[in-house]
C-alpha cells in the first residue's frame, strides 16, 4: 500500500502534540518526538535554626582535627573535601556529605583506628549536629518529586502487549538493551530513546498487529494416505525391507503423527491382512492419541486385503494415529505353517477429512480486539474498536479527536482497496507507535504546584510497579468510578495483585536486580577449582532465590526472613551441593534447614557465587554486597591507586586468604573502608567461591570471625546473621529506599527522607509484612503525588 509507512510515522508525530518526550544522545539531552519536560530543581527546604557559634567553636574544630587530614582537596580520601566548610552556611550547602559524616560517626567507621579517636560524647555532638543539618521538617509541605516521563523498558513493553492483545509474543527481545540507573533499568532518567529504536517499534507494531489478527480460515475436506515408508513401526523388527508392508509379526502398531488442521469430523482408513492362527482372527485396533477408537477383526489373506474404515471426531492439533495388533498368538501343535502364527500387515493409513468444510474459530487475540463487527457498519464498528483499543494501550481515557486521527488511516486503508481487516491493523500500528502507548505520559495540571496523579495515572504506576505492565479491566474500572484510592479498596488490590501470578515481575525485574542475580549469568568459576559448577547448578542456584522471594511476598511473610530463615527451596542437584539429604529429582520444593549453616539470601550459593572471583572468594566482594544491598551504607569507590590482591602472593605459602588480605589493609587509606567491608566478608569465608560449605582452605582452617566498627563481634554465618537481624532496621530503610526507587523509576532525593521514614515505620509496625511495605509505598506522597516544573 503506498505512503502507508511515512503516513505511520507522520501520524506518531502528530500525536505528540501537547506531550513532553525527550532523549539522551551521547551524554547531551535532545528533542526526539518533542521537547523534553525540564525537571525543577529540589524544592527549598526550610532552613535549620542558626545556633550561635556552635560551628566555629566546636564543629569546625572537630573536623580539622579528626577529618580534614584524609578529606582535603589534595587526598579527597572516599571523594570528601571537607576543607570548604569553613562557615556553617556552606556546610548546609551539602546535605549528602553530612549524612556520610552522621552515619561514619555512628557506625565508628571514622576516624580509622590507627588514627587518634574522639571521644564518644565527641561523637555523638557531631552526630547529632550533622543530623540537625539534614534534617527536613516533615510537618511541612512535603515534596513528592517529580518523575521524568519515561518510555516502556523491554521488560514492560513485552508485559503490555501480552496483556493488551494476548499473544504470546517478545517482541522487545531485539530491541537495544536497557540503561541501567540507581541499580534499575526503569528509571526514567537514563531510559534513552536512540533513533534505531524508533525503527524497532515500527517494526514490532506491524508484527504484533499481523499475530493478533487473522483471516477466517476455511479448511476444505482432503484426503492423506501414508504408506509403509512413511510409517513408523512401534519394533523396527517390523519394518518391511520392501516397504510394502509394516509386518506385526507380534503386538505392535504402525503409526504416524498427524495434525489435524480443524475440529471436525474425520475418516480413518487402514488397509490390512492376517495370518490366522488359534480360534480368533487378528485384532486392529484404531488408536488416536493412544486412546482406542474402534476395533475389527481381519479376516482378509495376502492376496486380497481389506481397507476398515472409522469416523472420528477430532480437535485441532498434533497426535499419533495408528494401527495395532493387539492379539498376537502362537500354536506350536498346529501341523499347518499358515495357521501356526497369528500376525498383522498394515498396508497403509489414510485420512480424510474433515468431511464438512470447517471454517476455524479465530483466535482469542483476534476477537480481543474485534468487539464490534463489519456488518453492522463498518465506520462504527472501526470507531469502537480503535476507541476501545486505543483506551486500553495508552491506559487512559481517549477523546473523540484522537479516535478521528485514527479513523483517517483507515479510511486511507480503505481507499486503497484493503479489508475490514486490515484498515484496522493500519490504525492499530498507529496505537502502538504512539508515545501515549511507548511512554508512561502523566499529564500536568497548571496552577498546582504539587497535585495527586489522576485516577488512571495512579491505576498505571501501581500495575507498572507490581506486575511490569498495564492495568487490568478491574484497574482500570476502580480508575474509572474513583475508588482506587480508597484505603479498603486499594490495599485488596495491593493483596490481589501480589498474589496474581503476573507478580512474577516483582522477582524478575526487582529482585534480580536487587540482589545482583542477573549478573550471575556473567560469572564464570575456574572449572579447576570449582568442577562441580556446570549450567544446571547456575540455574537451579537462581531458582532458589528466585522461589524464596516470590514465597515471601505472595505469603504475606516477613522481609526479615531475607536476613534469616529456617527454609529454603531445593531441587536434587542444589540439595546435593547443599549437603542436604533426601531430596530427588529436578523439580524444587521447600525444605526445613535443620543446621545453622544457612539461612536467607546472604548464605545463598547465587549470592555467594557472584561475589566471588573466578578462583577464588572475595570477602571484599561479599562485604561490599552487604553493605550496598542489605545495610544501605555502600562504601565510596576504591582510590585510583588502590592495589589488587595478587593470586600469587608469596604469602600463601604461609597464610591463608585472610591472612593475605590484612597486608592489604595495612593501608590508612584503604583500612577505613576495609575494616566495614572485610569483616562481614570474613563471617562468609565458610563458603567457598560457589557457595559450598567448608572449613578449610587448602591446609588453613578458616576463621570465620570478625568484629564490626561499632563493636559488634560474631564467629561463624550464624552469628553474623544475628548481627545483621540486630540491624534490622538499617535493612528496613534500605529495602524501603530500593522498592521506592524501583516503585517510582526515579533516583530518590534528600526530600524522600520523609517518605522513607514513614514507609519503614509502617513495615516495622505491621510486623515487617511484605505486602505492608508495598502498601506503605503505594500510598506515600511520592507515588500518589507529583510536582509541577517551576519553570519549562
Amino acid at each position: 500500500m503506498p505512503s502507508i509507512r511515512s503516513t505511520l510515522i507522520s501520524l506518531a508525530v502528530a500525536f505528540t502534540v501537547g506531550l513532553t518526550v525527550g532523549f539522551m544522545s551521547g551524554g547531551k539531552r535532545v528533542h526526539a518526538i518533542a521537547p523534553i519536560a525540564l525537571l525543577a530543581p529540589d524544592s527549598p527546604q526550610p532552613s535549620t535554626p542558626m545556633v550561635d557559634k556552635t560551628f566555629e567553636s566546636k564543629v569546625q574544630p572537630f573536623l580539622k582535627q579528626y577529618c580534614t587530614t584524609c578529606h582535603n582537596g589534595v587526598k579527597q580520601s572516599a571523594g570528601l573535601d571537607l576543607e570548604p566548610f569553613t562557615t556553617e552556611a556552606l556546610a548546609k550547602k551539602d546535605r549528602d556529605t553530612w549524612e556520610k559524616i552522621r552515619e561514619q560517626l555512628q557506625s565508628k567507621a571514622m576516624p580509622p583506628k590507627s588514627k587518634p579517636q574522639p571521644s564518644q560524647a565527641d561523637r555523638d555532638f557531631i552526630a547529632t549536629y550533622a543530623d540537625k543539618i539534614t534534617k527536613i521538617d516533615c510537618s511541612l509541605g512535603k515534596d513528592p518529586g517529580r518523575v521524568t516521563i519515561r518510555r516502556l523498558n523491554r521488560a514492560e513493553y513485552n508485559n503490555t502487549i501480552r496483556d493488551l492483545v494476548g499473544i504470546d509474543f517478545h517482541p522487545a527481545d531485539d530491541f537495544p538493551s536497557d540503561d541501567v540507573g540507581y541499580g534499575f533499568d526503569n528509571i526514567g532518567d537514563v531510559l534513552s530513546l536512540p533513533p534505531i529504536l524508533l525503527e524497532k517499534y515500527m517494526t514490532a507494531a506491524e508484527q504484533v498487529v499481523n499475530r493478533a489478527i487473522v483471516k477466517p480460515e476455511v479448511v476444505v475436506s482432503s484426503k492423506q494416505m501414508f504408506r509403509p515408508q512413511n510409517l513408523i513401526a512401534s519394533n523396527r523388527e517390523f519394518k518391511d525391507k520392501d516397504n510394502k508392508r509394516i509386518y506385526l509379526h507380534s503386538n505392535g502398531s504402525a503409526f504416524i503423527q498427524f495434525t489435524f488442521p480443524a475440529d471436525g469430523e474425520y475418516l480413518i482408513r487402514v488397509r490390512a491382512y492376517g495370518d490366522q492362527a488359534g480360534a480368533e482372527l487378528p485384532k486392529l485396533v484404531v488408536k488416536v492419541a493412544d486412546q482406542n477408537v474402534k476395533s475389527f477383526d481381519i479376516a482378509a489373506k495376502e492376496d486380497k486385503p481389506e481397507t476398515i474404515e472409522v469416523k472420528y471426531k477430532a480437535k485441532e492439533g498434533a497426535v499419533r494415529v495408528a494401527a495395532a495388533f493387539t492379539n498376537d498368538f502362537m500354536d506350536d501343535k498346529a501341523t499347518d505353517p499358515k495357521k501356526k502364527d497369528r500376525n498383522l500387515s498394515v498396508l497403509f493409513i489414510e485420512i480424510e477429512g474433515p468431511l464438512q468444510n470447517v471454517t476455524k474459530p479465530l483466535p482469542e487475540s483476534h476477537r480481543k480486539i474485534f468487539i464490534a463487527n463489519s456488518t453492522t457498519g463498518a465506520d462504527v464498528a472501526a470507531r469502537k474498536i480503535l476507541g476501545e483499543f486505543a483506551r486500553k494501550a495508552w491506559r487512559r481515557p481517549v477523546t473523540t479527536s484522537e479516535v478521528d486521527r485514527l479513523m483517517k488511516l483507515v479510511q486511507l486503508a480503505k481507499t486503497n482497496g484493503e479489508t475490514f481487516e486490515d484498515q484496522i491493523k493500519l490504525a492499530l500500528r498507529a496505537v502502538l507507535v504512539s508515545p501515549n502507548f511507548l511512554f508512561r505520559v502523566e499529564r500536568d495540571q497548571p496552577g498546582a504546584a504539587i497535585y495527586s496523579v489522576n485516577e488512571f495515572e495512579f491505576a498505571s504506576r501501581l500495575s507498572y510497579f507490581l506486575w511490569s505492565s498495564m492495568p487490568d479491566d478491574e484497574l482500570f474500572g476502580l480508575a474509572q468510578q474513583g475508588k482506587l484510592r480508597q484505603k479498603p479498596v486499594l490495599e485488596a488490590q495491593v493483596r490481589r495483585m501480589l498474589k496474581d501470578p503476573k507478580s512474577k515481575a516483582l522477582v524478575d525485574n526487582f529482585a534480580a536486580q536487587w540482589l545482583n542475580l542477573r549478573l550471575l549469568q556473567t560469572v564464570t568459576p575456574d572449572k579447576k577449582m570449582y568442577p562441580a559448577f556446570d549450567q544446571p547448578l547456575r540455574i537451579a542456584m537462581v531458582r532458589e532465590t528466585e522461589m524464596f522471594f516470590d514465597h515471601i511476598i505472595r505469603n504475606d511473610r516477613s522481609v526479615l526472613e531475607f536476613l534469616d530463615a529456617d527454609y529454603t527451596f531445593v531441587n536434587e542437584r542444589l540439595a546435593s551441593h547443599y549437603g542436604i539429604p533426601n531430596v530427588r529429582g529436578p523439580d524444587f520444593r521447600e525444605v526445613k534447614l535443620t543446621d545453622s549453616r544457612r539461612g536467607g539470601v546472604i548464605t545463598m550459593a547465587s549470592v555467594l557465587t557472584l561475589t566471588s572471583n573466578p578462583t577464588r572468594t572475595s570477602p571484599v566482594k561479599r562485604g561490599k554486597w552487604v553493605l550496598d544491598n542489605i545495610l544501605g551504607t555502600p562504601p565510596p569507590p576504591p582510590p585510583p591507586d588502590a592495589g589488587e590482591l595478587k593470586e600469587e602472593d608469596p604469602q600463601a605459602l604461609t597464610g591463608g586468604l585472610r591472612q593475605r588480605m590484612e597486608k592489604h589493609r595495612s593501608n590508612a587509606v584503604c583500612a577505613s573502608c576495609h575494616q566495614r567491608m572485610d569483616p562481614l566478608g570474613f563471617g562468609l569465608e565458610n563458603f567457598d567461591g560457589i557457595g559450598a560449605w567448608r572449613t578449610d582452605e587448602g591446609k588453613f582452617k578458616i576463621d570465620s570471625s570478625g568484629t564490626l566498627p561499632d563493636g559488634a563481634s560474631f564467629a561463624g554465618p550464624p552469628e553474623l546473621r544475628k548481627v545483621l537481624i540486630g540491624k534490622a532496621d538499617q535493612f528496613r530503610h534500605c529495602l524501603s529506599e530500593k522498592l521506592l526507587t524501583y516503585a517510582m523509576g526515579r533516583g530518590l532525593e534528600a526530600y524522600d527522607k520523609c517518605a522513607i521514614d514513614e514507609i519503614t515505620a509502617k513495615l516495622k509496625q505491621n510486623q515487617d509484612r511484605f505486602p505492608h511495605l508495598v502498601l506503605a509505598i503505594v500510598e506515600s506522597d511520592p507515588f500518589q503525588k507529583r510536582r509541577n516544573p517551576t519553570k519549562e
